[in-house]
């Protein structure tokens, strides 16, 4: 742990704390700061994408018309389940040549990233413990990026930027301009304001709300497995109370498997909320 838990063993709220803190650029305040950078949560992210996308490589570069492997079978099912989600919203069969692979890639990526939450809490920042002060760095390190607010806010307003190319791309500049002003009340001069008023809101609240549930649902995942390993830390600092130390197993290997189910349900509402955002960038008012 840190460098200052050294002389004292950690309480919970500090072990917690220390967890919940990012590796960045520049100084750590309680002021918001857009030019720091999640090192950490940059790291992960973005080396889980190209793992996923490597593995679709893969899987694409080996199949074959015979009998399919494992790994061809279930990547062939999720492409086929992703395909006729796809089709059921997005009827426009030229943009789903687009829009079915980046669903794909959007469950497979963020289904990484929560797994990460499956690895024992302090595999990865005993691990950094080690490396990270010796290289200059803080002993800070999170390893879960959909746990971080900055991750899920950038995937949801990436998805907001597909939804606006396909506004224009289906309507025109003109036809989806027009849209802005004239729905969804009626195409009238004095309710121009509040129907634009009222798009705008719809496209923040829409966008806002993509990330934070995601984010929501995986910072407390986080929590919960951090609780659980205080339970174990607990039993092993005293030595005695093997009601801990079973707790510890009980509950961190029941929340794991739970976990699971979480972790790719999130994935897979984060997918279809994309899927039905593009869909909408469809249709006209």
């Amino acid at each position: 742990m840190a460098a200052e838990g050294t002389a004292h063993a950690p309480t919970a709220g500090e072990y917690i704390v220390h967890h919940l803190q990012h590796l960045q650029t520049g100084k750590q305040t309680a002021v918001v700061d857009f030019s720091i950078i999640n090192l950490d949560s940059l790291f992960f992210s973005v080396t889980l994408g190209v793992l996923g996308c490597w593995l679709l490589w893969l899987a694409a570069r080996k199949a074959t018309s015979g009998v399919p492997g494992r790994f061809q079978a279930a990547v062939e099912v999720l492409v086929e389940m992703v395909d006729s989600q796809a089709k059921g919203i997005v009827h426009n069969a030229t943009s789903r040549k687009l829009v079915a692979p980046l669903a794909l890639t959007v469950f497979v990526w963020i289904f990484l990233m929560n797994a990460m939450d499956l690895l024992p809490v302090d595999l990865i920042p005993a691990i950094w413990h080690s490396v990270g002060p010796a290289l200059g760095f803080k002993d800070y390190m999170r390893v879960v990026p959909t746990a971080d607010l900055s991750i899920t806010m950038g995937l949801s307003l990436g998805v907001l930027i597909v939804c606006l190319v396909y506004n224009v791309k289906i309507k025109g500049a003109g036809g989806w301009i027009h849209e802005l002003f004239a729905a969804p009340f009626g195409d009238k001069w004095f309710l121009y304001p509040i129907n634009f008023l009222m798009q705008i809101i719809e496209f923040v609240a829409k966008t806002v709300s993509h990330g934070m549930r995601l984010f929501g649902n995986m910072y407390a995942g986080e929590l919960i497995f951090m609780l659980i390993a205080l339970m174990g830390g607990a039993w092993a600092l005293s030595g005695t109370g093997i009601a801990l130390f079973l707790g510890h197993i009980i509950a961190g290997s029941v929340w794991a498997i739970f976990h699971i189910l979480i972790i790719t349900l999130q994935a897979f509402v984060f997918m279809m909320l994309t899927l039905v955002y593009v869909g909408q960038a469809h249709d006209a008012h």
